[in-house]
């Protein structure tokens, strides 16, 4: 069970974090970002990584004495032997919490990790650093979640769908809207991890700055710091590079800097491994988006292709209206020319015999033109 102990500082400015180690016990810290840049090695600009108010795109950032995890909801600070959580109090990070708590120390009494992140050495089973486990749970929780994101959708979407394209209605359309904007941002979410992973992998310096546990052995061991503190070190100001120049003692730094280095040299195989893991986990989800994506974006292609077919079809039938309005006014007009009260030749003629030859001859004339009118417009291509 966990026990809590709060420890006020006398700076106004401190913020809570939840303080996990691996043996079963956190604790509710409230530390400045003095203290904490004391005790964690980081700077100030590392901290605005992890800061709840603020966002910053998915990180994970290696230092020498820290590594800065930012990962969806998940910003924490792992160190050699704790992990400081921030924004404990949020209900999402609630669970990640407890996680932590209880993975991290079952880890620990266990003394061996699972076996699909074994490295066998000499037929015996090396368990990770403290610091791994936790940036591996932390890499867990977040593909979880992402996988979690990714079920629903696909679960909604593709009814939804499916749906669309039987009845195009409004509230299809915004369903469908919806889905895709926050497909869209899964995708991102997704797609920031992945590319994180990747250049971590990438890169065996950032990978090296990983190793917490093996560099506070090598500088006990060597009596010096890592080489990550080599590049730290800031450069000769003027008054110093004025001096006498040596080049036996330039030859002999150039040696030391040297050795430092390229002294510190972890294995990166246990590592590179946990992370391929998590990138291909990351690989498949981005996968499974794009998939999605595509039948999203084959039925929106084939919901234009049937808007465009109806559009085409009142076009046609627009056509057709408008030639037989003209046709039937063609009518009328003879109709009111025959009409008129003037005296011609044909009102000689009987009037029932005038009638019904006149009427009979118009109407044909009218039908007769409608349909050469109907089959020029088929002759051009035009219905």
């Amino acid at each position: 069970m966990r026990t809590l102990s709060r420890h006020k500082s006398s700076v106004t400015t401190a913020r809570e974090w939840v303080v996990i180690t691996g043996d079963s016990e956190s604790r509710l810290e409230e530390i400045t970002k003095q203290d904490l840049v004391q005790r964690t090695g980081l700077s100030t600009r590392d901290l605005r990584v992890v800061d709840p108010v603020l966002s910053y795109p998915s990180s994970i950032l290696g230092r020498e004495r820290a590594i800065v995890v930012n990962l969806e909801h998940i910003k924490a600070i792992v160190t050699a032997s704790e992990v400081l959580l921030s924004n404990s109090r949020d209900p999402l990070v609630e669970p990640v919490l407890r996680e932590l708590e209880s993975r991290l120390a079952g880890d620990t009494h266990r003394g061996s990790r699972d076996s699909t992140n074994d490295a066998p050495r000499g037929g015996t089973t090396k368990p990770l650093p403290f610091e791994f486990r936790a940036l591996e749970l932390c890499l867990e929780l977040a593909s979880r979640r992402l996988e979690i994101e990714t079920s629903a959708i696909e679960k909604e979407a593709y009814p939804a769908l499916d749906e669309l394209m039987h009845n195009v209605s409004t509230l299809n359309l915004e369903r469908v809207r919806q889905i895709k904007s926050r497909l869209v941002g899964i995708s991102g979410r997704v797609q920031k991890i992945r590319n994180e992973l990747e250049h971590l992998l990438d890169d065996d310096v950032d990978m090296a700055s990983l190793h917490l546990s093996e560099k506070l052995v090598y500088q006990a061991t060597v009596g010096k710091a890592s080489r990550f503190d080599f590049y730290k070190q800031p450069p000769q100001s003027d008054e110093e590079s004025d001096g006498d120049y040596d080049i036996e003692s330039e030859l002999q730094e150039e040696d030391d800097e040297n050795e430092s280095e390229i002294g510190f040299r972890p294995n990166l195989d246990e590592l590179e491994m946990l992370l391929e893991a998590y990138f291909v986990q990351s690989e498949g989800i981005s996968n499974k988006l794009t998939t999605l994506r595509e039948y999203v974006d084959d039925t929106e292609d084939y919901i234009n292709i049937m808007l465009d077919d109806k559009q085409n079809q009142l076009l046609e039938m627009g056509v057709m209206l408008g030639t037989a309005t003209m046709i039937i006014s063609i009518g009328i007009m003879i109709v009111g020319i025959l009409s008129m009260n003037i005296h011609i030749s044909l009102f000689d003629v009987p009037p029932s015999m005038t009638f019904w030859e006149i009427a009979g001859g118009l109407l044909g004339g009218i039908v007769g033109l409608y349909i050469i009118i109907l089959a020029y417009y088929k002759r051009r291509k035009l219905l």
